[in-house]
């Protein structure tokens, strides 16, 4: 299966160390074979009369003293089979440790492709895809196959050869019984296969349903906020109660599928146990075979069945392995985005030109249309318009998230494709609307692109961004610890640190992509003071709904529907007759009105 050639790759530098634990599993089923051997010997030929016919078994009872001695000490024949479990037990202990080194690193080769492979997948999938399912992946699948590797598979090469040697040991001692002790072998096969067809297409619909069921579970965890603002615990119990009742209902129908197969298996099973044991007493009593040869026809039989049985969890495992590895290469597949393209690495100083670009997430829907407007280096560029009109597509397109369709973008006179996406994102800082903050100290997160810069860079940064003064009010400062997302910190207090961290970078061009919404009009105003002072420090790109926030900028674009309706300063556009001036005028009567019902 070309599944387990690519699992077979995975393997790589620990092949050997598998299957050298191959190797001591068929030893250790070479040792188990042999203790049959030894009850039969001890039954028919040291207890009883019977001829040995075998010269090696002559060597070692001669060597042991001979058959009287033997008789004699009946002892030594139990500290044989205890020497041989004993053996059975080292050879094992090897192939479980083996395997299981073979396995734990094989698994942590997996995760790691694919922490890597999705860290350098493009914007346009993580926009696209769920994080529970991607988790999933990342987990759940890849235990799958760990534990397949470490269980499963090494255990067929030893069930192949236990088949393959018992049956030549049957054939050795009783051509006739071996025929009656394999008569449902083939049944049992046959049912395994079909069983394996079926077990494939329910395990992967109970997986799917468990990665939805991840999905709604980090969803809810993540929005717990929103959940309890909007009293949302009903609607969200009875949701995770139908995907939990969807996966429920899948995984029992697995589960029922497991329990047909081993109960057939062991109906079957028993009955080949049965037959071999009343023909076996029947041919025993007439003479046709000795009753040591029937106890280790009775105990082969077990070897035999077990194994066989054991395929139908083997091909289960197989199943769910397969699954597991498609699924994982669903992402592995998946193209990675390019960031060192053209080695194209120019000095940025922060002059922008957009010339006619169209840009479109679907065929057919543009966001952005002929849009064309030039920012010189240190100037402050503010965007406003309503919900939706591709503001923020807008600046996607500067830091290559996204690459325009049509048209030019040129930074410093050179057209943007043409610079490697990897050093125009570290040219340009970008402060988002919803700030991601890691679970780590304010510290860490201000400093998280280099954590080597000198705090005096930090504070500096803080105190631009506002946050200085809150932080410092916390017992422990900039050392801490803010919880997962900044749970611990007000929506305001997380912007601003996410400034203070886009700050301290000193990118050549930094973006606000309203990002000072969460902010007091008061703490805003601060903000735009400071970054006033940097001016010609850096090129700034301002996207906001404020009026107050915007009407300094050296330029406004105002966008609706795509396009840009009007560009120019304040002042200019105050005077105009557009949606500008009347978004002004709406949020000044809201600040009158306001005002007034203080006063009131």
């Amino acid at each position: 299966m070309k599944e387990l050639k690519k699992l077979w790759k995975f393997m790589e530098g620990y092949k050997e160390i598998y299957l050298l634990g191959m190797i001591c599993i068929i030893l250790s089923q070479m040792v188990t074979v042999v203790s049959p051997l030894v009850i039969r010997t001890t039954i028919d030929s040291i207890i009883g009369n019977e001829t040995i016919n075998s010269n090696i078994v002559i060597k070692v009872v001669n060597y042991l003293g001979g058959r009287e001695y033997l008789r004699d000490n009946i002892w030594i024949a139990g500290g044989i089979l205890i020497l041989i479990a004993i053996l059975r037990g080292f050879f094992l202990y090897f192939k479980n440790t083996l395997a299981g080194k073979t396995a734990e690193n094989t698994a942590k080769k997996i995760r790691d492709s694919l922490y890597d492979h999705i860290q350098r997948l493009p914007y346009e999938y993580h926009v696209k895809s769920e994080t529970g399912d991607l988790i999933q992946r990342c987990t759940s699948d890849v235990e799958t196959i760990k534990r397949f590797l470490s269980i499963q598979l090494v255990e067929v090469a030893g069930s192949l050869f236990m088949l393959i040697l018992i049956s030549n040991v049957m054939i050795n001692l009783n051509i006739k019984m071996t025929f009656i002790s394999i008569a449902t072998m083939p049944i049992i096969f046959i049912f395994a296969f079909i069983f394996f067809t079926k077990i494939k297409i329910a395990f992967k619909d109970s997986d799917e349903a468990e990665a939805r069921l991840s999905t709604i579970l980090q969803e809810n965890l993540t929005g717990i906020r929103v959940v309890k603002a909007f009293a949302r615990q009903r609607y969200e119990v009875e949701k995770f109660d139908s995907i939990n009742k969807e996966y429920r209902d899948k995984t029992y129908r697995l589960i029922r599928l497991l329990a047909i197969y081993w109960g057939s298996s062991d109906f079957i099973c028993f009955i080949q146990i049965g037959l071999v044991l009343v023909v076996g007493s029947m041919w025993a009593v007439k003479g046709e075979v000795s009753l040591g040869t029937l106890v280790a026809f009775t105990t082969y039989v077990n070897m035999l069945l077990w194994p066989i049985r054991q395929l139908g969890r083997t091909l289960t495992d197989m199943g769910k392995t397969v699954v597991s590895i498609r699924r994982i290469e669903e992402i592995l597949k998946e193209p990675i985005e390019i960031l060192v393209e053209n080695n194209k690495e120019p000095k940025i100083n922060g002059n922008i030109v957009f010339k006619n670009v169209y840009f479109q997430y679907e065929d057919n829907k543009p966001v952005l249309k002929d849009i064309s407007f030039s920012i010189k280096a240190g100037s402050t560029l503010a965007i406003i318009g309503p919900t939706g009109s591709g503001k923020s597509s807008l600046t996607y397109l500067l830091a290559r998230l996204y690459d325009y369709n049509n048209g030019s973008i040129r930074i410093d006179g050179i057209e943007l494709k043409d610079i490697d996406k990897f050093w125009v994102r570290k040219n340009i800082g970008i402060v988002l609307q919803e700030p991601f903050l890691y679970a780590k100290t304010i510290k860490d997160n201000i400093k998280l692109k280099d954590p080597t810069v000198d705090d005096t860079q930090m504070y500096e940064s803080a105190k631009i961004a506002s946050i200085h003064q809150d932080i410092t009010s916390f017992e422990k400062g900039y050392n801490t610890y803010v919880g997962e997302r900044g749970v611990s910190l007000s929506g305001g207090q997380k912007q601003r640190i996410a400034i203070a961290r886009t700050i301290i970078n000193q990118c050549p061009i930094v973006i606000f992509d309203d990002s000072l919404s969460a902010v007091d009009t008061e703490t805003d105003i601060a903000i735009r003071e400071a970054l006033n002072k940097r001016k010609n420090k850096s090129t700034t790109i301002i996207i906001s709904h404020r009026i107050s926030t915007v009407c300094e900028a050296d330029k406004i674009l105002v966008l609706d529907k795509g396009k840009i309706v009007q560009i120019g300063n304040h002042n200019t556009l105050i005077k105009d007759e557009g949606l500008y001036k009347r978004i002004f005028e709406i949020q000044n009567s809201i600040d009158d009105l306001d005002e007034f019902k203080l006063n009131a």
